[in-house]
């Protein structure tokens, strides 16, 4: 059998049955500090598809760079066929200031196909593509909500797209929700490319929690087992398909005042059923937000002072409030009880 050919990323040439981290130049800083993005490669020995796991697109979107140092101590790997390419914090700019954006206040995913002789955010994005996504058959991108939101681990994927139905299901996310490309989105631009991408969306900005941790660790290994770069011991399938959403909608606050929630994410509710409650600093007049469908509650404002207007709750809707409830508290269960992912340290 002849011996497997080397990967070559930038500078870096990594031989087949090793791992190294690639630091690929970005920029510099205005007092001359370079900038780059690093990559840790894992070539397996054996033939395999080449699959890309990035985080931190958004700088504030911390949780995706804790799933991602997890994935890369996950002892499954040493045996990977094919290629892995692991980016833990894609925007090192808005990583380094705790900001969704880059220094020109430029939003990255929003900001592909990019090209080399543009903005800041467009260099980076053109870097990303043709390094990254244009050398890999399938990506997983990871992110959270923004600041003061927090999102229920769920899976985005094209509405019209049989092959990321399928793997979202394998993934084993509480909720997959089919949602339209963005002009602009690292998804769309990968779609352009003939390549799929998982978006995993859980979590608050600048924050970990456990749950969407360990439910991002365990769907991606799914998905590499689904994909056969690596065996299936101690990694479990999911018990529940995922509850699947064909739309949403954002409730919004009637009022400014403060904000009092009685649902979380996660909660599946029947139309009519009371959400929360906006009340003014006096107690004098408080309006209630109400479930207009049937849905599960897939993100939502964590901060108790809101304005009129602003965005409360999303809410996913639902055929059937019976057998989504059943959904997720069984995937809830699965990714809470799993001892795999246990580690010495507590987040």
């Amino acid at each position: 059998m002849p011996a497997r050919q080397d990967f070559t990323l930038g500078p870096a040439v990594v031989p087949a049955g090793t791992r190294g981290t690639v630091d690929l130049p970005v920029s510099h800083l205005s007092d001359h500090t370079p900038v780059s993005m690093s990559v840790e490669v894992i070539h397996g020995r054996r033939d395999g598809p080449t699959v890309f796991v990035s985080a931190g697109i958004h700088g504030d979107e911390v949780i995706g760079v804790e799933i991602v140092r997890r994935l890369l101590r996950a002892s499954q790997l040493r045996g990977l066929r094919g290629t892995l390419l692991v980016i833990p914090i894609v925007n090192a700019f808005g990583f380094m200031n705790h900001s969704r954006y880059l220094p020109d206040r430029r939003d990255l995913n929003r900001s592909f196909p990019g090209s080399p002789g543009g903005s800041l955010a467009a260099r980076l994005a053109h870097l990303f593509l043709t390094e990254i996504v244009a050398r890999s058959d399938l990506g997983i991108d990871l992110h959270s909500a923004a600041v003061h939101r927090t999102n229920l681990p769920q899976i985005r994927i094209s509405p019209d797209n049989a092959v990321t139905m399928d793997l979202a299901q394998v993934f084993g996310a509480p909720v997959i929700l089919k949602s339209p490309l963005r002009d602009g989105s690292l998804r769309g631009a990968a779609r352009d490319m003939g390549r799929d991408v998982l978006l995993y969306e859980a979590g608050e900005g600048l924050r970990f929690d456990e749950y969407s941790v360990r439910a991002g660790v365990a769907g991606i290994l799914r998905v590499l087992r689904y994909k056969g770069m690596i065996g299936g011991r101690g990694i479990a399938a999911a018990k529940t398909p995922s509850q699947v959403c064909t739309s949403s909608k954002w409730l919004r606050a009637p009022a400014g005042g403060l904000l009092r929630t009685w649902r979380g994410d996660g909660d599946v509710v029947s139309q009519g059923a009371a959400l929360a409650a906006v009340s003014d600093p006096f107690g004098r007049q408080e309006r209630e937000i109400t479930a207009p469908f049937d849905g599960i509650i897939v993100g939502r404002a964590v901060m108790p002072v809101v304005n009129e207007g602003d965005a409360v709750f999303h809410l996913a809707r639902v055929a059937s409030v019976a057998r989504a409830e059943t959904a997720v508290d069984d995937l809830s269960a699965q990714i809470a009880d799993d001892p795999m992912f246990d580690e010495d340290e507590i987040i």
